[in-house]
């Protein structure tokens, strides 16, 4: 548990998932949250921390609400390149969407909030802060710095099952119903009971990518979810004559719903398995009570992905924006110089990449 006594005014707190009581307070204040958006749960930022890594909420609570932002605190030594007796750290949020949520927050408080928040960043020695920010931008307090990073796609679930249908790109349309003619079902899976072929579709759509090693989740990733997120996921699986060929996993908050991960095999694509579970998967959380099924981006500001996720809301897209905080810019710097003697060390030319945040991980 961080000690923030001499830190920040009362009504803010620095919560450490590792600590139960601070565990406790945290899901407290996430209960108490109309939105409890899954990416401010405790269990789920916990997902994607390393060893040595810590889990920490910052969170206050307002005269009309209140302010959750959770943090993953990295230590500098970890990383090969700033060598072991670097004392520093950065701050950062899980994978997906995340940012300081806020609800009944006026300006002054928000402020106060970004005071405290700076003080202590500073004590733990971070250098930077980095999140990639919810589109749902009215969730949020205002972040001291941000920047564009393309589009996401939202597909609104309030219209009526006739008008998602008619709104979808008429490609879309015909190809499940072709799905369809080909035998092929969607089975809801709100446990997990099938994690075994979701983990093989996954990782096989992997493998055929070659994905980055960062996305070959251990099977005690998705143990995790299932034993500590109970209520905030769903599987879908396409089945073909039983076998499942295309699986999504799908996170639930309290109004959104958010693909998460999933695969297909490559053989069961001329059955277009992929746009029937995206439009099943549409009409369950609408049947759920999500109010938006955020489908995300691309890998570039306008490709195939980007264009395939636009096919099912051709007027979903929302702006994605990251928030950058430098807390020590001598540092920082020295930690792009450190970064880029190291990489010349081992035989390479390193720059940061133009744009990436922090410049020392890129």
């Amino acid at each position: 548990m961080i000690d923030t006594g001499t830190i920040a005014p009362p009504g803010v707190r620095f919560l450490d998932a590792s600590d139960a009581g601070d565990r406790t307070e945290w899901l407290e204040r996430w209960n108490e949250w109309p939105g409890r958006e899954v990416s401010a749960h405790p269990a789920y930022v916990r997902l994607f921390a390393r060893a040595g890594d810590r889990v920490i909420c910052a969170s206050s609570r307002t005269a009309g609400g209140g302010i959750l932002y959770p943090v993953i605190v990295r230590p500098l030594a970890a990383e090969p390149w700033a060598g072991s007796g670097e004392r520093g750290c950065d701050l950062t949020n899980a994978y997906g969407y995340g940012g300081p949520y806020g609800w009944g927050v006026e300006e002054a408080e928000a402020r106060a909030f970004w005071h405290s928040f700076e003080s202590w960043a500073r004590s733990l020695g971070a250098v930077t802060s980095f999140a990639r920010l919810s589109p749902f931008a009215e969730q949020l307090i205002p972040f001291p710095e941000t920047a564009d990073r393309g589009l996401v796609v939202s597909r609104s679930l309030i219209p009526s099952p006739d008008e998602i249908w008619n709104d979808y790109d008429g490609k879309v349309r015909r190809n499940v119903l072709k799905a369809r003619r080909e035998g092929l079902e969607v089975l809801f899976d709100p446990r997990g009971d099938r994690l075994d072929e979701f983990c093989a579709v996954y990782e096989s759509t992997m493998d055929r990518r070659q994905a980055l090693e960062s996305y070959y989740f251990p099977r005690s990733f998705f143990e995790s979810i299932l034993a500590d997120l109970a209520g905030q996921f769903v599987f879908a699986h396409v089945l073909s004559k039983g076998e499942v060929v295309s699986s999504d996993l799908v996170l639930l908050s309290r109004e959104h719903a958010y693909y998460f991960l999933g695969g297909t095999r490559a053989e069961a694509y001329p059955l277009r398995p992929n746009d029937l579970l995206k439009h099943e998967v549409i009409l369950h959380c609408r049947e759920l009570g999500k109010k938006q099924l955020l489908l995300g981006g691309g890998y570039g500001s306008d490709d195939g992905l980007l264009r395939y996720k636009r096919s099912f809301a051709p007027t979903g897209s929302r702006p994605f924006r990251i928030g950058l905080m430098i807390h020590d810019a001598p540092a920082s710097d020295r930690l792009v110089e450190r970064r880029r003697e190291f990489e010349a060390g081992e035989g390479c030319a390193w720059s940061p990449a133009e744009g990436f945040f922090p410049a020392y991980r890129s």
